[in-house]
């Protein structure tokens, strides 16, 4: 089923919005497969894309090279008259032998290809409007071109988002060193590694609880009685706690433990807890009970003590 974002009607335009950078998107994932490398014509039309159903200024024309004076904060961008050449010889440096790397390199020079793509896209400003937005979409192309996968590609640009106040003094940055490319690729490129590290710690967390759940159910396998599943479901609904839980709100973990105890004595949730310990499951700790997930990493093999930083 499809869903339907709802805002309040001065926020609708942020709706819109998304609507059009999933269209950029699909059309970047078809122009790949056709084998369609990047060009000024494909950069005009993301920006015809990211600019389309919104509220412009009347000399907006989405997709077309500005035809006026454009600054930023104390940056002054290229003369509109330079802005089609300035942006055609992008393309064909980002399509150039110097992004043509060894196998083993790809990924290292899409990364640095898609940054600088987005750095002096920011610099040449060639639309009247959505720029940024333009330049995250050509960042997701030459990410995805290189075999990035699609979680990944969206990296960099949500990094941006969350940081939009550096973001925007990087930037600024940039332009006032006279061209000096190397802070804004680095505040790029630690974001990038910040949030594959956050991706990867969150496909770590949700293999260990699909292996911790096969574990739980390997572990009732013969057993087939009502109060088998009752415990199988208290040890399972427990594992979501955050924390360790008081025996006094044991029954209440979730609605189906709570129908499950309804009508059962306390004498009957201390006797599943106490199985449940000998089984190995459940831990009794200062701060309540808590379900032994961990044992799960007893079966991962071992690896070298890493620094705080994860390296």
């Amino acid at each position: 089923m499809q869903g339907t974002l709802k805002l309040p009607p001065s926020r609708e335009y942020l709706a819109q919005e998304i609507d059009n950078i999933v269209t950029g998107c699909n059309l970047i994932l078809s122009d790949l497969k056709a084998g369609r490398v990047l060009t000024s014509g494909m950069v005009k039309k993301l920006n015809q894309i990211v600019l389309d159903k919104l509220r412009l200024d009347e000399e907006v024309m989405p997709g077309e090279i500005r035809g006026h004076a454009v600054s930023v904060g104390r940056y002054q961008a290229p003369p509109a008259q330079d802005c089609e050449y300035l942006l055609g010889r992008l393309c064909e440096w980002l399509n150039s032998e110097a992004f043509n790397p060894k196998p083993e390199m790809v990924i290292v020079y899409a990364i640095l290809k898609a940054v600088l793509a987005h750095l002096y896209l920011a610099w040449v400003h060639p639309f009247g409007d959505g720029n940024g937005r333009t330049a995250r979409l050509v960042e997701f192309q030459i990410l995805i071109a290189s075999g990035v996968p699609a979680p990944a590609a969206h990296l960099l640009s949500n990094h941006y988002n969350q940081t939009r106040t550096e973001y925007y003094r990087q930037l600024d940055q940039a332009s006032r060193s006279g061209g000096d490319a190397l802070p804004f690729v680095l505040y790029a490129t630690q974001g990038l590694l910040d949030g594959l590290r956050s991706q990867l710690q969150d496909i770590r967390e949700q293999q260990l609880d699909v292996a911790w759940r096969n574990y739980v159910h390997e572990a009732f396998s013969d057993k087939k009685s009502p109060s088998d599943a009752r415990r199988r479901h208290l040890v399972l609904d427990l594992s979501r706690s955050a924390g360790p839980l008081p025996f006094s709100e044991l029954s209440e973990v979730s609605p189906r433990i709570a129908a499950a105890y309804a009508r059962k004595t306390v004498k009957t949730l201390s006797r599943d807890v106490k199985a449940l310990i000998r089984m190995g499951l459940l831990v009794q700790e200062p701060g309540g009970l808590r379900a032994c997930r961990d044992r799960i990493l007893a079966f991962l093999p071992p690896k070298t003590e890493t620094d705080a930083a994860g390296n």
